[in-house]
């Protein structure tokens, strides 16, 4: 019997540590992707020897996957002057990719899918509002024109037979703006891989081993950060509020890169407390899951968010969050599980943190991790694929229909 192909598209190697929950949800869909179906992913080269444009068949997390890319990219976490996005949308204009199911995870791509036949969903992971705003342009390209990106989604969106938005406040702005086919746009859990993000047995062993390592006190507090290092993380905020801090063994720990780097470290350098931080790089997913282990809290210093994969995986993992009060992330907290700053300050970064590091027993880890088990990727992502199924073998039915009845014409 054919299995029904599904085609992922997304700026990206996937072989590569490339920061950013897009690209976990992707590597889920092809980790969970059922044997029933057939996998193509249409990302970014990494070994300029690569061919573009043509097929190559890859394994990723056990599975054969037929593999894509468009051109080769030497790292992805930092934001180029051209956004990646342009070239990679050009690069669809030379050819056609059309299969049965395509999931696209940003729109400007779909300038060049619009003639092609199959199903198209389209993933919506951020807060649209603010990604569009007016306020710190620095915080997103789209900022600096937003009526140019309301005239793309307007001439775009009518192609996706379903938009599957993971931020309440999107779903909302979609259906207000589009009610013409507000039935194709759905609410979708954002999810992590509670395969690998779970509680450790031994966390203090863990945390004392990885201070030692880092030549720091035993009883060293790790406050973890991970993300891209660009404006809408704000992570500037993040080394203001550090240094607003009265917890003295109090360590920041920022698991990402990007074009604030250096800017991150002369900010730190300038508040006298460049010894209280450490830049790790982009890590590996394995890598992630044990600062998740070994960490006290986890904090994002967001000026707008969809809700974080990395949200997820720390409380996955058993430990409490700190967070700006943007995205869903607050509607997912509990009293026990974390603490949401209505102001976005560093003092109440500061005391908010210093609160869950003086009363770890306030935030029990059982706590946290009863608020995501609804958040499974296997269990999210398996239902998504028994719904493309279902939709592929109706339609199949109607084509063995529709054959029989002209064969007898």
């Amino acid at each position: 019997m054919q299995k029904p192909v599904l085609t992922i598209f997304y700026q990206f190697n996937p072989w590569r540590s490339s920061i950013g929950g897009i690209q976990t949800i992707v590597r889920s869909f092809v980790k969970y992707a059922p044997d029933e179906f057939e996998i193509r992913f249409v990302g970014t080269g990494a070994d300029p020897s690569e061919t573009p444009l043509q097929w190559q068949e890859r394994e990723y997390a056990g599975k054969m996957i037929q593999f894509m890319p468009l051109f080769t990219l030497q790292g992805d976490n930092h934001r180029k002057r051209i956004p990646i996005s342009v070239g990679y949308t050009a690069a669809l204009f030379r050819t056609c990719l059309e299969s049965d199911f395509m999931h696209f995870h940003r729109i400007e791509p779909t300038l060049a899918t619009r003639s092609w036949r199959g199903e198209k969903t389209l993933f919506v992971h951020n807060d649209i509002r603010q990604q569009t705003a007016k306020t710190d342009k620095r915080a997103s390209l789209w900022r600096n024109f937003p009526g140019v990106y309301s005239m793309l989604e307007r001439s775009l969106v009518t192609q996706f037979d379903q938009i599957l938005s993971c931020h309440t406040g999107s779903l909302e702005l979609y259906r207000d703006r589009y009610p013409g086919f507000s039935d194709r746009i759905s609410y979708i859990n954002n999810s992590f891989d509670d395969e690998v993000f779970q509680p450790s047995l031994d966390r203090t062993i863990q945390r004392r081993l990885f201070a030692q390592k880092l030549g720091l006190a035993e009883d060293t507090q790790f406050i973890l950060f991970a993300g891209r290092l660009q404006p809408q993380k704000d992570p500037v905020l993040l080394i203001q509020a550090i240094a607003a801090l009265t917890h003295p063994n109090a360590h920041l720990l920022i698991a990402g890169d990007g074009e604030l780097a250096t800017e991150i470290e002369a900010e730190a350098t300038r508040l006298g407390i460049r010894n209280r931080i450490t830049l790790l790089g982009a890590q590996t997913q394995s890598e992630m899951a044990h600062l998740y282990q070994i960490a006290n809290v986890f904090v994002l210093s967001s000026r707008f968010e969809g809700l974080p994969v990395s949200v997820l995986e720390a409380l996955g993992s058993g430990i409490p969050i700190v967070t700006t009060d943007c995205g869903d992330t607050p509607r997912l907290l509990t009293a026990q599980s974390g603490i949401v700053c209505v102001d976005r300050t560093p003092t109440t970064i500061a005391n908010a943190l210093d609160r869950v590091l003086f009363n770890p027993a306030d935030f029990p880890s059982d706590a946290c991790v009863r608020v995501v088990q609804p958040y499974s990727a296997q269990v999210i992502i398996s239902e998504v694929y028994r719904d493309m199924m279902a939709r592929w073998e109706e339609r199949s039915h109607k084509r063995v229909l529709l054959s029989e009845a002209r064969s007898y014409t």
